[in-house]
């Protein structure tokens, strides 16, 4: 970490002619890419340092392509010689799946959609004139390969991993027609690749920019509707898809000069609608279920829904009989179940006592008389409190966050952690047990127990909807503020 600093301080340096005021460490993404904010007297910017150089040249070249075509992208501020760091504008922190989670599926929200998706049409035909597809990351193209790739991504990481019976090489050949297919779009131009609210920044004035486009080629341009669209964790209303689709056409209609054949395009979009889904069910499965990452597997529900909603109301247009019969089994009641945690109600009675302490004053005592329960070591891991400015701070301040997640196995710590939890929360609720203590125990009951405390505590309430009392022992006796952070 100290050598990403120092490399992005010496660029920073050189293009500006002294240090920056202050450098922010910014949560690590799904990707190996880590981005920081720089502060001056009345701006910021954002510094990446990323280790695959191939990657790196991809997004600036895009970039400065873009730019020069006015559309709403990051503009390149500086690179670094070995083009390992580059710095960029700042488009802040709050992005269109931020927006839609906070106010819900207002006129508001629908319109940042509908603004996004004219953007994008305006991205994908101007951002085609005169670009070199050969700077694209992998593929120049997305064809019958890149198509490919992405329906065995679903099948070695969600399929497969539900070990059930199918027709290996019947399943092959029906991928193979269904590509072939595909790869016959009447459209071409360049395709964003993983287009979603997430990716939408917004800023105060309502303008929208785009992030993360460096998985960009040439493709059909209904993959990136799609992917916006049915973005799970967005979970978009029937109705918002339909007319959003609409309006997309019509804007994309505008700029191409001449008349759309919409029927041919809705065929089409729906075969990129199966193949988005099954990506991100790929991805889910890829993330949560090899990598164990929990907030990955918490999403299948959702994509499975989404799968299922499609199966029953789409055509492909193709027959894929053994590819049908697959897609019928994952969207089963007993599969989607498999994946949907059981949740609290309000007559639920299970309360998840959730404490962090200090090994030195002992283990919380558990009253509730049947002696339910986990008591968890901490202190396996760095700590942070053999940092001379961390001593007098806790677990919830953001700079020993930051250490903690991005020093120590803290994160590989709370998978396990989850893993085992959540088998007793989910029996509890099921028998109807009125109680279960998991305590979190570290040196000084400070810094490493307390994040653990919080990260569980909001793993349980957004996974079962579990009531919580959280409790930190040493902050409690030093009347330290006790409100769950939002982090």
């Amino acid at each position: 970490m100290q050598s990403m600093i120092d490399a992005i301080s010496e660029l920073y340096k050189s293009w500006r002619g002294k240090e920056p005021e202050r450098l922010e460490v910014l949560p690590q993404s799904g990707s190996e890419r880590r981005y920081f904010r720089l502060h001056e007297k009345n701006k910021t910017i954002i510094a990446t340092y990323g280790a695959n150089i191939k990657e790196n040249e991809t997004f600036i070249y895009f970039s400065n392509h873009f730019q020069k075509k006015d559309l709403p992208v990051a503009n390149i501020l500086a690179v670094s010689d070995d083009i390992s760091t580059y710095l960029q504008e700042d488009f802040g922190d709050v992005s269109l799946l931020k927006i839609l989670e906070a106010e819900g599926f207002t006129n508001n929200v629908y319109f940042l959609f509908k603004k996004s998706l004219e953007a994008l049409a305006h991205l994908q035909t101007q951002g085609d004139e005169g670009l070199n597809y050969h700077f694209c990351l992998t593929n120049t193209e997305f064809g019958k390969q890149a198509i490919m790739a992405d329906l065995l991504y679903f099948k070695y990481y969600f399929l497969d991993a539900l070990r059930r019976p199918y027709d290996k090489q019947k399943l092959i050949d029906d991928f193979e027609a269904l590509s072939n297919y595909l790869t016959h779009t009447e459209y071409k131009y360049f395709m964003f690749r993983d287009f979603q609210s997430r990716n939408i920044m917004v800023k105060e004035d309502q303008s929208i920019h785009f992030i993360d486009y460096q998985g960009g080629m040439k493709g059909a341009p209904q993959y990136d509707v799609a992917s916006m669209l049915w973005q799970a964790r967005a979970n978009l209303p029937d109705e918002w898809k339909e007319s959003l689709l609409v309006d997309y056409m019509n804007a994309f209609e505008g700029l191409i000069h001449s008349s759309l054949d919409r029927n041919i395009f809705r065929n089409q979009y729906n075969g990129y609608v199966l193949i988005r889904l099954l990506q991100v069910l790929g991805a889910y499965g890829f993330r949560g279920l090899f990598e164990r990452k929990a907030q990955f597997l918490t999403s299948i529900p959702l994509a499975l829904k989404n799968l299922k909603w499609f199966f029953d109301n789409q055509s492909l247009g193709i027959a894929v009989p053994e590819f049908s019969r697959v897609l019928s089994m994952c969207i089963s009641n007993d599969v989607i179940e498999q994946f949907t945690p059981l949740q609290a109600n309000e007559q639920t009675p299970l309360i998840v006592k959730i404490n962090s302490f200090s090994y030195k004053k002992g283990i919380p005592v558990d009253e509730s008389g049947h002696g339910g329960g986990f008591v968890f070591d901490c202190r396996g891991l760095l700590n942070p409190g053999r940092i001379e400015e961390f001593r007098t701070m806790h677990g919830r301040d953001k700079s020993v966050m930051d250490y903690i997640e991005q020093q120590t196995k803290m994160n590989e710590f709370l998978n396990s952690v989850f893993d085992l939890v959540d088998i007793s929360v989910e029996d509890y609720i099921r028998r109807g047990k009125v109680s279960l203590m998991i305590n979190f125990g570290c040196t000084g009951g400070q810094h490493r127990s307390v994040y653990a405390a919080d990260a569980l505590a909001r793993h349980l309430r957004n996974k079962f909807k579990v009531k919580i009392e959280l409790k930190h022992c040493v902050q409690d006796e030093r009347n330290w503020v006790n409100l769950l952070p939002e982090k």
